[in-house]
Formats: C-alpha cells, sequence, structure tokens
C-alpha cells in the first residue's frame, strides 16, 4: 500500500485530481450550483470538444512531434464537408459526413506525417506552416463564409441527446450524443496506446527515435500515423462541433489549438515526448474546461480566464520538471550504489 501510494504521489496526474476536486469543492461552496444536474450535464457537453481534440494531441506529443494546425485541418475539413453536400441535396444517413471527415482529415494529417517522418523537419514549423496553407485554402481559394445551416442528418445528429436533465430553476440541459463518440475514443486511445506494439512503438519514438529504431521499430510509419490519426480525429471533432451548433462558422475552432496542448500538459504529458497517460490528457482537459465555464459562477470575470490558465500551465510544468529531476537524481543515486 506505501509503494502503490509513493507510486502515485511521483505522478501528475494525482496532483491534477487533487486540484480538480479543490476546485469543484470551492465552486460548489461559493455558487451551491456546480453540482446541479444541469451545470453537470452543461460540463460534460463542453468536454466533448476539447477532449477529442486532447486526444489526438496526446498521440501527437507522446510520440515526440507537435501539431498547431489541427484546428484549421478540422475548421477547413468540416466546411468543405457541409458546402459541398449542401450543394448536393444530400440528405442520407450521418455515417456519409463521418466518413467524409475521417478521410479528408487523414490525408490532410498525411502531409504533416510525411514531411516531418520523411525529411525529419520541425514538426512545429511544418503544421504552423501547413495550418497557414489550410487557413489560405479555406479563406482564400474556397472564399469560406458562414453557412447557417448544416445538412438534414447532421442537424439531427446534433440535436439528438441520450438524456435531458431539468433543474430547480426550471432549465433543462441535454446530454449529446456526440458524448459516446468522445467516450469510445477515450477508451481506443487507451488500449492502443496500453496494449499494441503500435502503442508502445509511439513512447517508444518519443522517448528516443534512434533507440527505438535499433529497438526493431519502424520509426517513419509511426511518426507517419501518428498525424494521419491525428488529422482523422481532428476532422470529425470539426464536423462534431459543426453538426451541434447547426451551422459552418469557418473561425468557431481556430485559436484552441495553444489551449488544447495546454491541457494535455498539465495532464502530465511530456511535451518532449515519450511519458503521458489517456487519463492525464482527461483530467488535463477537464480542469482547463472547468477554469473556463465555472468561474463566472463564484463572480471572477471572464477576463481573468487567461491568467489562470497561464498559472495553471506554469504551475503543471513547474511539477513536472521536480518529478523528472527528482527521477534522475534517483536512478543516478542507484546507478552510484550498484557501481560501489
Amino acid at each position: 500500500m506505501k509503494c502503490q501510494i509513493k507510486k502515485a504521489l511521483h505522478r501528475n496526474e494525482f496532483y491534477v485530481a487533487v486540484i480538480i476536486v479543490l476546485l469543484c469543492a470551492f465552486i460548489e461552496m461559493r455558487s451551491g450550483q456546480f453540482l446541479s444536474a444541469n451545470n453537470l450535464v452543461d460540463m460534460v457537453s463542453a468536454m466533448i470538444v476539447p477532449t477529442m481534440f486532447g486526444i489526438g494531441q496526446y498521440m501527437v506529443i507522446i510520440s515526440g512531434g507537435f501539431d498547431v494546425s489541427f484546428c484549421t485541418m478540422a475548421s477547413l475539413s468540416s466546411y468543405v464537408i457541409v458546402d459541398t453536400l449542401l450543394k448536393a441535396n444530400y440528405t442520407g444517413p450521418i455515417i456519409v459526413p463521418i466518413l467524409m471527415a475521417i478521410v479528408i482529415g487523414a490525408v490532410l494529417g498525411a502531409l504533416n506525417g510525411f514531411l516531418i517522418a520523411r525529411y525529419d523537419l520541425p514538426a512545429f514549423i511544418v503544421t504552423l506552416g501547413t495550418q497557414f496553407v489550410f487557413r489560405g485554402l479555406m479563406q482564400g481559394a474556397l472564399g469560406a463564409v458562414q453557412i447557417y445551416t448544416v445538412p438534414p442528418s447532421m442537424q439531427s445528429f446534433g440535436k439528438a441527446a441520450l438524456f435531458t436533465v431539468t433543474g430547480s430553476s426550471g432549465l433543462t440541459s441535454k446530454m449529446p450524443v456526440a458524448v459516446l463518440f468522445a467516450a469510445a475514443l477515450v477508451i481506443l486511445a487507451a488500449l492502443v496506446m496500453r496494449y499494441t506494439m503500435f502503442g508502445r512503438g509511439i513512447y517508444a519514438v518519443g522517448g528516443s527515435s534512434s533507440a527505438a529504431e535499433r529497438a526493431g521499430f519502424p520509426v517513419f510509419w509511426i511518426k507517419f500515423f501518428v498525424y494521419v490519426i491525428s488529422g482523422a480525429i481532428a476532422s470529425l471533432t470539426g464536423l462534431i462541433r459543426m453538426s451541434m451548433i447547426g451551422q459552418a462558422q469557418p473561425t468557431n475552432l481556430l485559436g484552441m489549438e495553444l489551449t488544447i496542448i495546454a491541457s494535455v500538459v498539465i495532464g502530465g504529458t511530456a511535451i518532449k515526448g515519450g511519458k503521458g497517460t489517456v487519463l492525464g490528457a482527461l483530467l488535463g482537459t477537464l480542469l482547463i474546461v472547468l477554469v473556463q465555464n465555472s468561474l463566472i459562477m463564484i463572480g471572477i470575470p471572464t477576463i481573468w480566464q487567461s491568467f489562470f490558465l497561464g498559472v495553471l500551465i506554469i504551475g503543471s510544468t513547474g511539477i513536472s520538471a521536480y518529478q523528472a529531476t527528482h527521477q534522475k537524481k534517483a536512478h543516478k543515486a542507484k546507478r552510484e550504489v550498484s557501481a560501489v
């Protein structure tokens, strides 16, 4: 038991979970509304998009990569899908736009993956460049403007709810069916990263590409497919977002990149790669959503969101750095003892 407790104390997820519990308790004491059924359902609903984005970025960062193009990619692909289907008067099932999103996102992600894996270019520079390319295509070549409707199947999907709750004030909140996509993605990512050779390869490549190659992992293909998967997840997330709001807004998702990346890092994913968990990414996302959506409940103006997010990022980075330094000292001490 002592060993398990000691192990937990050295994990970033533990500290993030403690902060979340304390923050929830404080908000509930101050507002008395945080634990209401309405607010909890609204919180889960607000988690859907950042959670799905976060899973894709978690895999990229674990592999030692970086991606700042995924929000623009999601906007471009979902806009193209909505615009194309509306012009074709499409009235079929939701599966068609979903498959279109996955394919288009995978192709766009493959561009990032090929440039990064084949030519060993800096991931940040490549994805920053493709971000501007995707934005230029959307706003320039396509002349993207806000579309105030989406195909019928997307409308139905966006409005569909697992259940509805009614609070004491009479307000109702719906749990979107889209939450099932987010939950399935979290479970699938956890299984892949923990129990498959591909998942182990992602960790190995993030730890050291040269060491992973010597161990027999196909480094090129692992790096390549991580970005393909990230692109597919991003585009699917964009489609779900547009379905939920019932319209195609080309700029709706732009600017979320750094917040999503921050939530993954806050959850304990090492920015240099090779370390992190799906649970940590999920907890980091929950903490960010709490700060973004609940500060107003305790009387803190929304203009202070950026300040508190910055404090969280700096604090989590400091904790991660402390843990890394502590582990290095422990390993060094063990080696010295072994040598003696």
